[in-house]
């Protein structure tokens, strides 16, 4: 197979002076989206002992992710491409998930990738990689494997997903503005092999969530008028729509700064509501707009706020584990209830979901998940680079034990102390 220099030089510059310079930055232009502010957090009214809770390290969710990703990590390092390939399309016609809504076939395929990405990150982590890092050795080694296996969809998404991770690797997640015309051509040279490659399974897309996921994954570089994420997410979502991740994603690219508008954004929710009723009842509306709202002062302000609320209580009644506790908790407590931006009628929809917090802590939480709480405090965001996970959780853990212990103020000042049970929060003597 031909090397993937000449392909990635069609886009980029010829690779020894990729890697030799560093250009200009470019200016950097004012943002047109306004700005979410945290408010300021208070030290903590009564001391952590006055709360009790379970915080399992690791998490039931963390156990089986690990499972997933260590597998398929491991069958690539032993090249037992087709067993691994058999177990990922089986978990993906299953439409197996974890507990936490993870796609089981995302997982198994992350971990196959995963060698690959993780050099390529540190190669890029200061932007311009060391002008003798191989950075076209592992994804030159995964197309190896592509054209001996051509006809599988599975290995192609594998591959895709890789040019994709590494795209995004050289890209960050900046502004354009703020990222050097070097790193894009990187990013739309990765991107163009991965449209490449799905593109060769057109036909796999109608019955195969993991296929469909990496074409939508591709909405991310496409141009103008190609985007149609209506209809790429209608699909995905239709094919598992038991799988949250795929409506949060759709309302995330609907918002304006991606390639939709505020009224595709309540329109869609709303289709993705009635079409996912029998399975979610509201619950479709909320997921659509979860994470819209939680980055978007004006989608928020938009909101319909009663029947987000309504599918709040409509997921915890659906899925009702911890995991989905903590992260609707975390969300509604910290995510949102923690930002305001001056944005009245926005303001106003924050204050009732904040207020959800009270019910879903008193009803539903029997343990607690600092990462959720962690990333939570930051929206969410996928592309977070973590340099501790231990600091990074720690600070989940302060968030949590302080919003929670103010839930239970009056208890707490009438001298009781608040114990997590298996069946929700107790009320003891101190």
């Amino acid at each position: 197979m031909k090397s993937l220099l000449p392909l990635l030089k069609l886009r980029i510059r010829p690779l020894g002076s990729l890697l030799a310079s560093r250009p200009e930055p470019e200016p950097v232009l004012p943002l047109k989206t306004p700005l979410l502010r945290r408010r300021p957090r208070p030290g903590p009214e009564e001391p952590p002992a006055m709360l009790s809770i379970a915080c399992p390290d690791p998490t039931a969710e963390d156990n089986v992710r690990d499972h997933y990703l260590q597998r398929g990590q491991r069958m690539v390092r032993q090249e037992d491409w087709d067993a691994l390939s058999d177990m990922i399309r089986e978990a993906d016609s299953q439409r197996q998930l974890t507990p936490g809504f993870m796609p089981v076939a995302e997982l198994l395929a992350y971990g196959a990738r995963s060698d690959v990405i993780l050099a390529a990150e540190h190669a890029l982590l200061d932007g311009k990689p060391a002008k003798d890092a191989p950075l076209l050795a592992g994804i030159e080694a995964l197309e190896h494997v592509l054209a001996e296996r051509s006809d599988d969809h599975v290995i192609g998404a594998i591959v895709a997903q890789a040019h994709m991770d590494i795209g995004w690797a050289w890209r960050g997640t900046g502004w354009d503005a703020e990222v050097p015309q070097r790193n894009r051509a990187a990013f739309a040279a990765h991107f163009d092999r991965a449209r490449d490659i799905v593109d060769d399974y057109k036909d796999r897309k109608k019955d195969s969530p993991l296929l469909a996921g990496t074409g939508c994954a591709l909405l991310a570089n496409a141009a103008q008028g190609e985007h149609r994420v209506a209809d790429h997410y209608e699909t995905l979502i239709d094919l598992n729509p038991a799988n949250p991740r795929s409506m949060r994603a759709l309302g995330n690219h609907l918002l304006p700064r991606w390639f939709g508008s505020y009224g595709e954004l309540e329109l869609e929710a709303r289709r993705t509501a009635a079409r996912t009723e029998s399975l979610w009842g509201a619950g479709g509306y909320t997921w659509v707009q979860f994470d819209a709202i939680a980055c978007d002062d004006q989608a928020c302000a938009n909101l319909d706020v009663d029947f987000f609320i309504e599918g709040l209580h409509d997921i915890l009644e659906r899925r009702p584990n911890a995991y989905t506790a903590n992260l609707l908790a975390a969300y509604c407590a910290n995510s949102v209830g923690q930002a305001f931006s001056g944005n009245d009628q926005a303001d106003q929809n924050r204050v009732h979901i904040a207020e959800c917090a009270h019910d879903i802590v008193r009803d539903h939480l029997t343990e607690l998940h600092p990462m959720i709480w962690a990333h939570a405090a930051q929206g969410f965001d996928n592309n977070l680079r973590v340099r501790s996970p231990a600091r990074f959780a720690a600070s989940g853990r302060e968030d949590a034990m302080r919003i929670i212990t103010s839930l239970f103020s009056r208890e707490i000042a009438a001298g009781h102390r608040i114990v997590f049970t298996e069946t929700g929060p107790q009320a003891m003597p101190a």
